[in-house]
């Protein structure tokens, strides 16, 4: 897989889970990513917020993660999320996910005690995983699903000189940028949504998580190409158009809207699971529509 940056150097798709009646279906994971092995894609971030691994049973997780790595294709990268409220299950589903074969673990921050999550614990915490774990660490912060809780540039600092601490994947506007400063050897920053994905690659960082790579796998990866190949002008205009389609899906829909838009792509989307609601039908029209004026769906 390469160093730790290569192994983050690229666009990850933050896979969804699809539901049928309800139940996790492991056949519609294996068709989204045999179709995804064969585009740019560096690789496969799955049981994230995409991923809804809240509404996952523990079982269901590590299905969907076993199903992931038997289809995956030689050249993706697996990041599986493994974080719970203790450091104590965090690392037993770490070490469940380096076993299945992950080749990355991201770890959300605890956030159910929020107001006791200062720097101090939550360096603890990651140092704490980062030793158990037998596969590198990425930290992801999301402060949206985590009650508040952020990786602050102070933090990051602390723990990304830890050799297995390889990365953040920033979901925050706010704060995307703070990793760029760390003084860890080898340390990589993630864009967390396409929003200021091109931003951050021209600032130093080395790739993105983005939901729309769910919808659109290739236009997210050749953004990251044409960047690569010194196109800046063509990268902004990609981006540009990546960022306004990224407002009709999941800004304006959630998950609910990036599954809809997988089903009119082609992938298997689907409905989240309950209690979160899925898009009407005028609603899933109109993004078609959209989809279809913007060019992105024939």
């Amino acid at each position: 897989m390469g160093s730790s940056k290569e192994m983050l150097a690229g666009v990850f798709s933050p896979m969804c889970t699809p539901f049928i009646d309800e139940q996790v279906s492991l056949d519609g994971v294996a068709t989204n990513i045999e179709k995804m092995n064969q585009t740019g894609l560096r690789g496969y971030f799955i049981l994230g917020t995409n991923g809804e691994f809240k509404s996952l049973t523990a079982k269901e997780s590590f299905e969907v993660l076993q199903t992931v790595v038997k289809h995956r294709s030689a050249d993706k990268v697996v990041m599986a999320g493994t974080a719970a409220e203790s450091t104590f299950e965090t690392i037993e589903k770490t070490l469940k996910a380096a076993d299945l074969g992950a080749d990355l673990v991201s770890l959300l921050m605890p956030h159910f005690f929020a107001k006791k999550m200062e720097d101090d614990v939550l360096a603890s915490f990651i140092i704490d995983v980062a030793d158990a774990s037998p596969i590198p660490v990425v930290l992801y912060n999301n402060p949206s699903v985590a009650a508040g809780v952020n990786i602050g540039a102070d933090l990051i600092k602390r723990v990304a000189v830890h050799p297995n601490v390889i990365g953040i994947k920033d979901s925050s506007k706010s704060t995307y940028k703070n990793g760029l400063e760390s003084e860890g050897d080898g340390f990589s920053v993630m864009a967390g949504s396409a929003g200021y994905f091109l931003d951050l690659l021209v600032s130093g960082g080395t790739g993105g998580v983005l939901s729309l790579a769910n919808v659109f796998p290739d236009a997210c990866a050749t953004l990251y190409r044409t960047f690569k190949e010194g196109r800046l002008e063509e990268a902004q205009k990609l981006s540009d158009e990546l960022i306004s389609l990224n407002k009709e899906v999941s800004g304006a829909f959630g998950v609910a809207g990036v599954k809809a838009a997988m089903d009119l792509a082609g992938f298997v989307g689907g409905n989240p699971r309950k209690p979160l609601k899925g898009m009407l039908e005028s609603q899933k029209l109109q993004l078609k529509e959209t989809l279809t004026e913007k060019g992105f769906l024939k």
